[in-house]
């Protein structure tokens, strides 16, 4: 039997350089998603949306690998940040922040496919049907990757967006992305591993 697709091996937007930025090209994915809005440690729509974005992907991987013979690693969990003011990521005001969650999906599932998992799970992750299946378009986009708790992100994005960003002439395309490679229920914090991302455009 051929290996499993996992998107972490096969596409480089899932890997990044640890200690220095990196200037990418992010092809069109797909994913399923939920929007929320506040500090993901204490919102309760924040727990229930994750809960939920994996009870509908494992669902959609069950129902490839029996309908479609085709099976695949669920994606990581990732998440689109945003904010009025951009500095509240450097100076972690959780409670300004807008984000959407969301877990890659493969190109070959068909929305009807995801409509039928978010039905199977909603039986009993009532905030599945808060999930939408949409494709993302981030294109050029800088990332790099940290190690450590999400609360010590803060000096890496100053750096991306006081440094970086203005001396290779880019300004924000995008909202800010995190691919999370671990597990915080699992992994001491200062063994997290994070993908920091943001799309950028010529100035």
């Amino acid at each position: 039997m051929a290996d499993k697709y996992d998107v972490k091996r096969e596409l480089a937007c899932y890997t990044a350089p640890r200690g220095r930025f990196e200037i990418i090209e992010v092809p069109e994915l797909a994913y399923c998603m939920v929007d929320g809005h506040g500090d993901p440690n204490n919102a309760p729509e924040y727990v229930a949306a994750v809960e939920a974005l994996y009870a509908v992907s494992y669902a959609a991987k069950f129902q490839s690998k029996r309908e479609l013979d085709r099976d695949y690693v669920v994606g990581p969990l990732e998440g689109l940040w945003s904010a009025d003011d951009p500095a509240t990521f450097v100076t972690r005001e959780k409670s300004a922040w807008s984000w959407t969650m969301m877990i890659w999906q493969p190109d070959w599932l068909t929305p009807e496919l995801v409509a039928e998992s978010v039905a199977k799970a909603a039986a009993k992750a009532p905030a599945a049907n808060l999930v939408r299946f949409e494709r993302l378009s981030e294109g050029r986009a800088v990332q790099t990757l940290h190690l450590g708790s999400y609360d010590a992100e803060g000096p890496t994005l100053a750096r991306l967006h006081d440094e970086f960003m203005p001396e290779q002439g880019l300004r924000f395309n995008g909202r800010h992305h995190e691919v999370y490679l671990g597990d915080p229920r699992r992994t001491a914090p200062e063994k997290l591993r994070t993908i920091l991302r943001q799309p950028v455009a010529p100035a």
